[in-house]
């Protein structure tokens, strides 16, 4: 029997990627999914409320925006099922609520789906701990100019990967043009940039007195980010309550 899955931001474009890739498959099929703009000639329902869906499936997949998860959340804590939350930009409040939701349900979450971009960020943890304090730190990311966070999550989560490995040393620097001063070397510069159809372009820098180190990562399409949801979706299955991440994944 096939996985079924409840698809929240049905009708975004990511939404639309994971439906073209889901249809070519036999061992996924999509049920039901949520989106303020509703199809009827959708071969599946679509609810513009999460908990509007009276379908059963097995795991969600979530590309949408923060204002659009409460409803999900309530779904899920009524359901207990499996979620792969793919949204990124979240308020505190919504992550808190998330990892409450993670004691009662499993939950995958990851700020950028794509393997690539998580082994970018294992290369650069070794690289901050070959390279700290000698080197300074600067993060630079570019996305098409619809998307409303900035800068990205998966650039917070270079950040936070790195920081990490320094022991949390690092401060984020996120606009210099109010600063008057030179550069301290305990901080991490956070660059972000907006423009026409990028699908997503992440550098680490690791800038020295004679050397400079890039590491690059480059989404050629958003497929890259429906196939890692995809695969978070199948691992999902039958897991315990608990929050999950790319490292589980990639470790199975």
């Amino acid at each position: 029997m096939p996985t079924r899955i409840f698809l929240n931001g049905s009708q975004g474009r990511m939404g639309q990627v994971i439906h073209q890739i889901v249809s070519q498959r036999d061992d996924l099929v999509i049920v039901a999914g949520s989106d303020l703009i509703t199809d009827a000639r959708a071969p599946y329902p679509i609810y513009e409320q999460p908990l509007a869906c009276t379908v059963d499936f097995d795991v969600i997949i979530d590309f949408s925006n923060p204002s659009a998860l409460p409803g999900l959340f309530e779904l899920i804590r009524r359901r207990r099922c499996p979620a792969v939350i793919c949204t990124t930009g979240l308020p505190a409040d919504l992550e808190i609520e998330l990892a409450q939701l993670s004691q009662i349900a499993p939950i995958f979450k990851s700020a950028n789906m794509s393997l690539g971009i998580n082994l970018l960020a294992k290369l650069a943890r070794q690289a901050a701990h070959l390279l700290a304090p000698d080197y300074d730190i600067e993060i630079i990311e570019a996305h098409h100019n619809q998307k409303v966070d900035a800068p990205s999550g998966t650039a917070l989560m270079l950040a936070e990967q790195v920081n990490q490995e320094l022991n949390g040393k690092m401060r984020l620097i996120h606009d210099r043009s109010q600063l008057c001063q030179k550069r301290n070397p305990a901080e991490i510069g956070m660059h972000a940039i907006r423009g026409g159809s990028i699908v997503g372009e992440h550098t680490v820098l690791f800038a020295g007195q004679e050397e400079l180190i890039t590491l690059h990562h480059s989404a050629g399409s958003r497929s890259v980010f429906a196939r890692g949801a995809i695969a978070a979706a199948r691992f999902m299955i039958g897991k315990p309550a608990g929050l999950y991440n790319m490292n589980d994944l990639l470790e199975a």
